[in-house]
């Protein structure tokens, strides 16, 4: 895992449909209905408003039976009306749903945690190691019949673990972890790889964007040594809707797609399923404009775990550092600054420009060259005011008297003198510039560098 250079993850190529995922194919956009799926008019509108948002790909649940055979239906009517983008069905709970689903959708989720396994109820709450083989091996048995039937039919599967549906064996021997989750997806898989079934998407999903991270992290290091290639599903459970349903799904999905995983997106907010389709694009191409960007010489910190990252010690300076929780410096470059007290900045960054009107609470900063003059100003208001000094000022952080100062740096200014600066200045915070198309890739090399410089 390169942490500073973007590329995305070699996968293998699964055939879903005529819309292949995975490999070289652009990462894929889909959504899923909300009508019933009996209902065949209701599906079959509702999915071309998907399709015509821009979707891949169309996902409906299918509870039982009568659910999935009416697929068919479904399926055979949208092709009446042009619409030739491949269905996928999701099924919980029963197999044979699942087997049914496998005739006429092109692609079908099944759940680890509820396939063969009965949901958790803690009814046994300890297995033994016989036990537990015993109940895998049902498990094998039972896939291999659903293989089979999927290839027969060139269908594609999607096992989807949940954050909160794992079994029971899994529970007793490995909790509601990461490693739960991951071990519970890589038994599906082994199998898969055992019957040479290769048409396998992988999900992993939390509403926790922070579990998901994890655990989607893990799950690639764990394929990677077991020699799997599958392409990656992303998305975020129950993200909401509105902004803050946005939000979420561009934290979650979009920090695995910034590392390189993710091979197909959904953005589940609680919205008409059709208002999905441009987030989900939307964060897709974001990430991609850092494809073939120009290279970061960052040098990874060897004490840095990437699969279980910890916060880096730092020193505390007023509320800054240490063991204060992050704060939040806002801009305001042209005097504008749209407040609200709900959600108002620690710092205002003022640059030259010092606003007519003070906002209540945050602390200022202004450029080095201006701070002594104007902070006067600021004291007569009862305000505090620090100073920021670009790269280029590092001369002039010895003669300031500030308790608090700010240093504007990117990655590839981190000199020998500027370290040297920071050495023996350690009331100076750090302010981390980028205009690289991969941002996150320069910040994290300058945070590294730091580590490496002690």
């Amino acid at each position: 895992m390169d942490l500073f250079n973007y590329s995305r993850r070699e996968t293998s190529v699964v055939h879903v449909g005529n819309v292949e995922v995975g490999g070289s194919n652009p990462v894929r956009v889909q959504s899923m209905t909300n009508t019933a799926t009996q209902d065949t008019e209701a599906c079959v509108e509702q999915a071309k408003r998907i399709i015509d948002a821009g979707a891949d790909y169309v996902r409906l649940t299918t509870q039982g039976i009568k659910e999935a055979e009416n697929l068919r239906n479904i399926n055979a009517e949208l092709r009446k009306q042009g619409y030739l983008n491949p269905l996928v069905a999701d099924v919980h709970f029963t197999p044979k749903v699942a087997d049914v689903a496998a005739l006429y959708a092109e692609k079908v989720r099944i759940n680890p945690g509820n396939y063969l396994d009965a949901p958790r109820t803690f009814k046994q709450v300890d297995y033994t190691d016989e036990e537990y083989a015993v109940e895998l091996q049902k498990i094998r048995e039972r896939l291999v019949e659903f293989l089979a039937i999927c290839k027969e039919n060139h269908t594609a599967i999607r096992i989807g673990v949940n954050h909160g549906s794992l079994s029971d064996r899994i529970m007793t021997r490995y909790g509601d972890t990461p490693e739960g989750m991951v071990e519970s997806c890589m038994e599906f898989l082994r199998v898969c790889v055992a019957q040479d079934f290769s048409d396998v998407v992988i999900s992993i999903k939390a509403s926790n964007t922070v579990i998901m991270v994890r655990t989607v992290r893990l799950l690639v290091d764990v394929m990677e040594k077991e020699g799997m290639k599958f392409p990656i599903h992303l998305g975020v459970t129950e993200a909401g809707d509105g902004e803050d349903g946005r939000i979420k799904s561009a934290l979650g999905t979009g920090t695995l797609l910034a590392d390189g995983y993710g091979d197909t997106i959904r953005v589940s907010l609680s919205e008409e399923p059709e208002l999905e389709i441009p987030v989900a694009r939307k964060i897709v191409d974001y990430i991609a404009q850092r494809a073939d960007h120009p290279y970061i010489p960052g040098v990874a910190n060897d004490s840095f775990n990437f699969l279980s990252p910890v916060k880096r010690e730092t020193t505390s300076i007023r509320n800054i550092g240490g063991d204060n929780v992050p704060v939040v410096v806002a801009e305001r470059l042209d005097g504008k600054f749209e407040t609200n007290d709900q959600f108002m900045p620690d710092y205002i960054y003022a640059a030259k420009s010092i606003p007519a009107t003070l906002e209540n609470g945050p602390d200022y900063i202004v450029d080095a060259d201006v701070w002594a003059e104007e902070k006067e100003k600021f004291e007569a208001a009862g305000k505090k005011c620090w100073p920021a000094f670009s790269h280029n000022q590092l001369y002039a952080v010895g003669a300031c008297q500030a308790e608090l100062k700010f240093l504007f740096i990117p990655f590839m200014a981190l000199t020998d003198e500027a370290v040297a600066c920071l050495k023996a200045h350690p009331e100076i915070v750090i302010l981390s510039q980028s205009n690289h198309p991969n941002r996150i890739g320069e910040h994290r090399a300058l945070v590294h560098q730091l580590m490496n410089e002690g």
